[in-house]
């Protein structure tokens, strides 16, 4: 069997393993030793940058100066980028998860 009619073979199905499968995503976190390893929700910091993106999201941003406003965005993009740090992890699909697995499977 040559390379190409086992391509044409396998990609049917990994097309329809991909299409068929929930595209929900995995979290695959590197664990580190001796660390605890706890959900996100759990995380005191991550609830509290979550308070301050609501309380900013309320403010009635008709009523302020330019500066202001700027100053806002300024925080708003700040408290993204240590959400983004504090969270982590990689995110994987299933169908992304899937079709991994079957390239591995070719190449060895």
């Amino acid at each position: 069997m040559t390379f190409k009619k086992l391509i044409l073979r396998v990609a049917p199905i990994a097309i329809m393993l991909a299409i068929a499968v929930p595209a929900n995503s995995t979290v695959v976190a590197p664990a580190a030793a001796g660390t605890n390893n706890t959900a996100t929700t759990e995380n005191p910091r991550l609830l509290e940058l979550n308070q301050r993106l609501a309380e900013i999201k309320d403010v009635t941003k008709s009523k302020l100066s330019g500066s202001e406003k700027k100053a806002l965005r300024k925080e708003v993009k700040e408290i993204k980028k240590e959400m983004k740090a504090i969270s982590g992890g990689v995110y994987l699909s299933v169908g992304a998860v899937i079709i991994i697995i079957l390239l591995l499977i070719l190449i060895l």
